[in-house]
């Protein structure tokens, strides 16, 4: 009996707690039973520290790696290799937004000189392997939108096979270059965007890739429900 009423006092003092302190007003700091990692140990930019041998808390970025949304570029600085290459959305150009005015373009942009973008094997190479790593996981390896995810509850992503997914007339199923590259950009529905983890030239990429398997699709007449 000791531990039942021990127990119950117990039980009576955390309801208390809970609501019976609520509203109140300290000027000491709040009593925290789990603090959910709120304070952990950390060394603030451009602070000292004794734990490495140079003495600075900053370091360096790991050797051979780059900031997420870029890529190392093909050419340097001074061979006049253009930052649009590997930036991230920062202008209004068709190349950076998918978008001629209000309005979704179709192909792929021009305005590119230094490293024009030419729907070429390689590219669409590229476009293969981008697609694999951020796509197929949502909307399937053939682009039918039954991806590994559907096989979990999750509702089907946008199907790029559906019948009329070449006819520009066909609004339920076609969709522009440019609405592609805005969707992978900024998302749409369930789906995030990709505009932080995947170059420009990439995201024109994975739409190349996209094009392609549609046309090998309507080529071998078979449209992939």
């Amino acid at each position: 009996m000791k531990y039942f009423f021990l127990s119950y006092l117990f039980i009576g003092a955390i309801i208390v707690s809970a609501f019976g302190l609520r509203g109140s007003k300290s000027e000491l700091p709040p009593i925290e039973v789990f603090d959910d990692m709120d304070h952990q140990a950390k060394l603030k930019y451009q602070a000292a520290s004794e734990f490495f041998a140079d003495g600075r808390g900053a370091r360096l970025p790991v050797k051979g790696t780059v900031p997420m949304g870029f890529e190392i570029p093909a050419k340097p600085a001074a061979d006049g290799e253009k930052p649009t290459r590997f930036a991230f959305t920062n202008g209004l150009s068709y190349y950076q937004t998918g978008k001629i005015g209000d309005f979704y373009g179709d192909g792929l942009p021009t305005e590119i000189t230094s490293d024009p973008l030419v729907y070429n094997e390689a590219f669409i190479k590229r476009g293969e392997q981008r697609y694999g790593i951020h796509c197929a996981v949502c909307h399937g390896a053939s682009g039918n939108g039954k991806g590994i995810t559907s096989k979990f509850g999750i509702m089907t992503a946008f199907n790029f096979q559906q019948a009329g997914n070449t006819d520009p007339a066909n609004a339920a199923a076609f969709r522009a270059d440019g609405a592609i590259f805005d969707v992978i950009t900024n998302g749409k529905g369930l789906m995030g965007g990709y505009g932080g983890n995947i170059t420009l030239r990439d995201r024109w990429a994975i739409v190349a890739y996209i094009r392609a398997l549609q046309q090998a699709a309507k080529d071998s007449g078979a449209t992939l429900q």
